[in-house]
C-alpha cells in the first residue's frame, strides 16, 4: 500500500537513500545521511506541504517518493522535481512506478503545472520507468556531476501536469 510517511518511517527510508548515496549513481551525493538530517528533512517537508510517501508491504517500507521545488526563484513556484527511491531487493517490481503515479497524483491536486525528473543518463530503469507514464526527454546535461572518479551525465526529463494555467493560456 501507498500511504503518507511517518517519523516511525525514517530509519527505513534512511536505508534505502544511504544504499542509493553509498551505491549508485541515482543520487549525486557522496555522503551517507544520519537519522538527524532525515528527521529535519522530513519536518521541513511537513512544514511546506510537500509529500512524503512510502510504498509499504508486510509492514516494510519497500520505497519512498517526494517532491520538492524545482528552483528557488519565484517563477518556478508552479514547477516540483520528483524524487523516487527503491530498496534496492524490490527494484524493477513496479515500487517505483506505483510512487512516481502517486506523486503526479499528488501535484496535480495541488496545482502544480510541470513535474521535472532530474536522471543519472546511466539509470536506463528509472528513465524507462519515468517515459512509462508520459514523461518527455528534455535534455542531457553533460558533465552535470562527479561521484565514483568520473563525470556523471545528467537526463531531465519533464511531465505536464494538470495544474496551473494562465488565464487565456
Amino acid at each position: 500500500m501507498i500511504r503518507h510517511a511517518q517519523e516511525r518511517d525514517l530509519p527505513e527510508i534512511l536505508e534505502i537513500y544511504n544504499e542509493a548515496i553509498i551505491h549508485t549513481t541515482t543520487v549525486y551525493e557522496c555522503n551517507p545521511r544520519t537519522l538527524e538530517d532525515r528527521l529535519e528533512w522530513y519536518r521541513e517537508k511537513q512544514k511546506i506541504d510537500f509529500p512524503v510517501i512510502v510504498y509499504e508491504e508486510n509492514s516494510k517500507v519497500l520505497g519512498f517518493a517526494t517532491f520538492s521545488q524545482f528552483g528557488t526563484l519565484s517563477g518556478f513556484k508552479f514547477t516540483v522535481k520528483d524524487s523516487v527511491y527503491v530498496h534496492k531487493q524490490h527494484r524493477c517490481n513496479y515500487v517505483g512506478t506505483k510512487l512516481l503515479k502517486e506523486l503526479i497524483e499528488i501535484a496535480n491536486k495541488s496545482n502544480y503545472a510541470t513535474m521535472i525528473a532530474e536522471i543519472d543518463d546511466g539509470n536506463e530503469s528509472s528513465k524507462i520507468m519515468h517515459e512509462k507514464v508520459g514523461f518527455k526527454n528534455a535534455g542531457i546535461i553533460r558533465k552535470a556531476g562527479y561521484k565514483f572518479g568520473m563525470w556523471l551525465d545528467l537526463a531531465v526529463y519533464q511531465y505536464e501536469l494538470k495544474g496551473f494555467k494562465v488565464p487565456g493560456g
